[in-house]
């Protein structure tokens, strides 16, 4: 690979414009060369903001995979395209940094998954609270042992009223959900990586939509239209992992709850236990005597590569990059996305049916 990392992006909208292209622009190594958004103003104005001196725009992003010498693709459109975009993207030989969730559906995540073991090609999913200060140094504990074997946990994912109401957030069709494969999917994806557990056996799930033909919702983002409300406002899974472990996924974009958080993690091991509640605390016994113990990252960085960042989506795109660049095992593995894909497929069919979902392999 030339010393550049010639990257292009596919959707430049919302997740875009916040994380992926910022956090590109920040690194050294990369290029980003090629802009595709079926609102081609969308695309001139990110190659415009981000790109390099030859930075091609395009409509259609099969134009695009057509340049053989990007190496690197990021797909941040609706979830229903994540798949088949993904796919051909690695089919034309390109790396693939894919927004989270990976696909709409488990039958698109596999396909993608199969798409990347078949030509060799890189494919990693976007799952940046990995990268929080808290999320580090929990992870390292669990990885350590020091909460011993974890059999219970709390996926939380649970906004008051913060209904996101732009784009097609709203829209099943083009996400295949709400907050459930919106914002649940971080939750998830935090608990099963700390607890390094990805064979589900079973799956109960409800899905709600309460609040979602409410006017006068005092949301984050002003009232959302009810008409357009297609999905559900809230959703939750018990989840029984195949060793006994249970996990409680709770997920809303509005809930009448007084003390709302999102991507956090509780974890109870028989050694020791934490949570993100109140910032990352750890709790155990010690010296006979019950413990919390709270770790303070108030101050200092994380040392990444080179110099330091605090910010997860940088981190995320550094380690990313490098695995590009010199050939590493990527950190956030599509095998572990595929898993989270579809325990929440396995939610909305539960949640649908009325009946649990088992897994047979």
């Amino acid at each position: 690979m030339a010393e550049k990392v010639r990257v292009g992006i596919i959707g430049c909208g919302g997740i875009a414009n916040g994380k992926h292209m910022p956090s590109l622009h920040k690194i050294e190594q990369v290029e980003m060369v090629a802009f595709c958004d079926l609102i081609e103003e969308r695309a001139n104005l990110a190659a415009a903001r981000y790109g390099s001196r030859d930075a091609k725009v395009y409509t259609n992003y099969k134009k695009l995979l057509e340049d053989k010498s990007i190496d690197v693709v990021h797909v941040c459109t609706p979830n229903r395209s994540h798949g088949f975009i993904t796919v051909h993207s690695l089919e034309a030989g390109k790396h693939v940094m894919c927004e989270k969730p990976m696909a709409k559906t488990y039958a698109d995540a596999k396909k993608m998954l199969e798409a990347s073991e078949r030509t060799g090609k890189k494919l990693t999913i976007g799952y940046q609270q990995r990268w929080r200060g808290d999320s580090l140094y929990l992870k390292e504990a669990c990885d350590n042992g020091e909460l011993g074997d974890i059999y219970y946990a709390r996926a939380i994912a649970l906004r008051r009223r913060a209904v996101p109401t732009w784009g097609v957030f709203l829209n099943e069709f083009e996400q295949g959900g709400g907050p459930l494969i919106d914002i649940g999917t971080h939750a998830l994806d935090l608990t099963l990586w700390m607890m390094n557990n990805y064979k589900p056996r079973m799956v109960v799930g409800t899905a709600y939509k309460k609040l979602g033909q409410q006017k006068n919702t005092a949301n984050a983002w002003g009232d959302w239209d009810p008409e357009k409300f297609t999905v559900e406002d809230s959703a939750f899974g018990f989840i029984v992992m195949e060793n006994g472990a249970t996990v409680s996924l709770e997920t809303s974009w509005a809930i009448n709850i007084a003390e709302p958080c999102e991507a956090v993690t509780v974890l109870c091991g028989d050694k020791a236990g934490a949570d993100m509640l109140d910032g990352l605390r750890i709790n155990c016994v010690k010296k006979g005597r019950l413990c919390i113990e709270k770790p303070d990252f108030k101050s200092g960085g994380v040392a990444f590569y080179e110099g330091s960042s605090s910010d997860p989506s940088e981190l995320e795109a550094r380690a990313w990059i490098d695995a590009v660049a010199n050939d590493r095992e990527v950190k956030t593995k599509a095998s572990q996305a595929l898993v989270i894909t579809r325990i929440l497929e396995a939610v909305y069919q539960s949640a649908k049916t009325g009946k649990p979902v088992y897994f047979k392999d």
